[in-house]
């Protein structure tokens, strides 16, 4: 497999503030030939700079406490971190977080959770998922009695929306342009009767049109 940097390996900067901890990861991705690993950090508020530096392809980022998630000029980011709340896994998700895992995942969960991220999925841990459910599922956005159906690739558009991605990244995903981008979302908004994408978003969640 070739990444995007021209290896046959992913790429991937590690941050975690446990010298222990970072010793395990490192394990881990040293263990399996589809990761290089491209440096470590002791803080998760260095990634931005040695990212710029190394140039990986996917961030692991080990969490001790629900610190803020700074978006890395669109790097995907696995975070490992324990009893997230709803609120700050969705601000992560929207900051460029593609996995969110507890911090005791096994090395499985972790491989997997790497390859997803770097292939533009998103993968939570299930309880983190439920819980985002129930928070949206308790939100004031009303549900429409009614509505348009979406096309195709407008459905395919609003789970681009839920991963977090702007225009630009959603538009070379789909290998279109921006202003048609642009034309699909004021269709969603129009549809499901939203007036922001982050409503859009929330009411596809609870119409059941996005599945995390």
């Amino acid at each position: 497999m070739a990444t995007k940097n021209g290896s046959g390996a992913i790429r991937v900067l590690l941050a975690s503030a446990s010298a222990v901890r970072r010793a395990g990861l490192e394990l881990i991705l040293k263990q399996s030939s589809s990761f290089k690993l491209v440096g470590a950090v002791h803080s998760t508020q260095m990634i931005g700079q040695r990212a710029a530096e190394l140039q990986p392809d996917v961030i692991l980022a080990d969490f001790d406490r629900e610190s803020p998630v700074i978006a890395h000029n669109g790097l995907p980011v696995v975070a490992l971190i324990d009893n997230p709340t709803a609120a700050w896994a969705a601000q992560a998700l929207r900051s460029g977080v593609k996995s969110i895992l507890p911090r005791e995942a096994g090395s499985e969960e972790i491989v997997a959770a790497i390859h997803a991220a770097y292939t533009g999925l998103v993968l939570l841990d299930p309880a983190i998922a439920q819980q985002m459910v129930e928070r949206v599922g308790s939100a004031t956005t009303q549900i429409p009695t009614s509505y348009e159906n979406l096309t195709p690739r407008e459905n395919e558009v609003l789970a681009m929306l839920a991963e977090g991605l702007a225009n630009r990244e959603i538009a070379d995903r789909l290998g279109v342009s921006d202003h048609t981008i642009k034309f699909h979302i004021s269709s969603i908004l129009d549809k499901l009767g939203a007036s922001t994408r982050t409503e859009a978003v929330t009411l596809g969640l609870r119409m059941g049109l996005i599945v995390l």
